[in-house]
């Protein structure tokens, strides 16, 4: 039974992030990161952990489109970071715990993938001017970063917690078979 409801979680989390990238959103509101987050906490196997974030963006980004490699892979790191968040969340879980490692990831998140856009996107000059300009183009999406991935990570943690509490089953922290 954990090792189905593990498995249940693992397909719930990619579900639940595939349509929250492709359902219309606010910029940069969605709940991979948090995911990811959530991910990192929940299951043993790092490896489960990290598939999470990745094959929702896999899946997405196959509804959505590609974009330029190495922005991709930009994001696609910056997404599986907050697994390793996650994983410190395991060993002691508080609000304010959550609410430090959703921040985190979030500047994580802006600060790596608006580098990547600077750096390959052709759109701003490789300078520090260049820099500069794209960090505060990027500025009216962090707040939306922050509050999606904080949001998110209080429903996906809310939800377990509160389903743990009522669930006559346990929903152990494991990895899928």
């Amino acid at each position: 039974m954990k090792k189905h409801a593990s498995m249940i979680v693992f397909l719930a989390l990619i579900a639940v992030c595939v349509a929250g990238r492709v359902l219309p959103h606010a910029p940069n509101f969605t709940p991979v990161a948090a995911a990811a987050l959530f991910a990192g906490f929940f299951f043993r196997s790092r490896i489960a952990a990290v598939l999470v974030p990745l094959l929702a963006l896999l899946a997405s980004d196959t509804l959505l489109g590609g974009y330029q490699l190495p922005i991709m892979l930009t994001v696609y790191c910056a997404f599986a970071a907050p697994v390793l968040l996650g994983a410190v969340l395991a060993k002691r879980m508080t609000a304010l715990r959550l609410a430090g490692s959703a921040a985190a990831g979030s500047l994580l998140f802006f600060v790596s993938t608006n580098a990547a856009v600077w750096a390959w996107s052709g759109m701003y000059d490789l300078s520090a001017g260049g820099l500069a300009e794209c960090y505060a183009a990027a500025l009216p999406f962090l707040r939306y970063t922050f509050a999606g991935d904080l949001c998110w990570g209080v429903l996906l943690f809310g939800a377990y917690f509160l389903l743990k509490r009522a669930s006559a089953v346990s929903i152990s922290r494991e990895a899928p078979a």
